[in-house]
C-alpha cells in the first residue's frame, strides 16, 4: 500500500484527554496521519471528572483495547504534559518498545531517550 497513512496511537493520562484531542486533530490536519487514543467524552456524559472506565467498571477492558491500538499503530505519541507519565502509560510505553515501535513524547522523557 504505497499511499497508506501512518497510524499513531496517543498515550497519556486521562487527565490530558482534552490536550490529546487537540493534538490528534493537529496531527491529522498537519501530518496526514491517522490517530487513535482515549475518548474525549462530553461533559453531559457523566459527572465523573476522570477515570470514567474505572467508574463504569471497564478499566481492564479498555486497557486491553488500548494495547490493541498500539499493535495497529506505526508509532506511539506520549502526551506527558509537565513531564507526567503514570503507571498505565509507562506500561504502554514498555509494551510499544517491546514491539519495536517508535515512541515520541510531547516533552522530553526524564532520564530516558525519547525514541526506541
Amino acid at each position: 500500500m504505497p499511499n497508506r497513512s501512518k497510524i499513531v496511537c496517543f498515550c497519556g493520562s486521562s487527565r490530558f484527554t482534552d490536550l490529546m484531542a487537540v493534538l490528534m486533530w493537529e496531527f491529522e490536519r498537519d501530518e496526514g496521519v491517522i490517530t487513535m487514543g482515549l475518548h474525549l467524552l462530553p461533559s453531559w456524559y457523566s459527572t465523573e471528572e476522570s477515570h470514567q472506565a474505572e467508574h463504569e467498571g471497564v478499566a481492564a477492558h479498555m486497557d486491553e483495547l488500548h494495547l490493541r491500538k498500539i499493535d495497529l499503530a506505526d508509532y506511539i505519541f506520549v502526551a506527558n504534559k509537565d513531564g507526567y507519565i503514570g503507571d498505565s502509560t509507562r506500561r504502554e510505553i514498555a509494551y510499544a518498545r517491546g514491539l519495536g515501535k517508535k515512541v515520541l513524547f510531547l516533552e522530553p522523557e526524564k532520564g530516558v531517550a525519547s525514541s526506541k
